[in-house]
């Protein structure tokens, strides 16, 4: 089976956590977009959805979802995101897709954060990925050198712009051995929007696509 077959069994899985009228949080990447797929064949069973990125809004808008801002919607009931690698604890690296900020705001107002991924984003370390920080242009030589003494080789996303006018720095050869204690040194780095660990916030589930179908952690 191709991990792209994984993606969607992992994806049409976490339709069964939707409930009828809820207005739900909707995240970035491929995983996710077979989940939007997936919400088509039940249009109308959801009250609208928060995006994440302007190219999720575009994909649920395109299916006829109504769309809504997180100051109009309240506390959702349920947000469903991929990641780029998650642990059997739950904690995440996320923002390969750019959308790491939106995605943590989202999930930090959910009720249920239920991450979609296969089985080959499953680690038993956070750490081969490289991590996405995202952060003030201006700042990024500050930064750098902060990300640095912490051990990081950070290297800019070229020609990349986040949603929210901000760069991107994908920090390679972090030994992350207390993900919690370095996500919170991270975010104290003046300039820095935010990190790609979602380990203070981890998700409430994991679904992971595989061969015979999927299963639940």
């Amino acid at each position: 089976m191709t991990q792209d077959q994984k993606k969607r069994n992992a994806a049409l899985a976490a339709l069964e956590e939707v409930e009828p009228g809820w207005v739900i949080g909707v995240g970035t990447g491929s995983t996710t977009n077979h989940f939007i797929e997936g919400l088509a064949a039940i249009e109308g069973r959801i009250e609208g959805a928060v995006a994440s990125s302007r190219a999720t809004a575009d994909r649920l808008r395109g299916i006829g979802v109504r769309l809504l801002e997180l100051d109009e919607s309240g506390r959702l009931p349920l947000y469903v995101d991929g990641a780029d690698e998650a642990t059997r604890e739950r904690e995440l690296i996320k923002g390969g897709g750019g959308a790491l900020t939106r995605e943590k705001i989202i999930a930090a107002s959910s009720d249920r954060f239920v991450c979609i991924i296969d089985d080959s984003k499953l680690v038993d370390r956070l750490g081969r990925f490289p991590l996405p920080v995202e952060i003030v242009p201006m700042a990024q030589a500050q930064v750098v050198r902060e990300v640095e003494r912490l051990g990081g080789r950070p290297v800019p996303r070229a020609g990349f712009v986040t949603d929210n006018g901000n760069a991107i720095l994908d920090v390679h050869d972090l030994t992350i051995d207390d993900p919690v204690g370095l996500e919170t040194d991270l975010n104290q780095i003046a300039g820095v929007v935010t990190v790609g660990l979602f380990c203070r916030r981890p998700a409430d589930q994991l679904i992971v696509g595989n061969d015979s179908g999927s299963v639940r952690i």
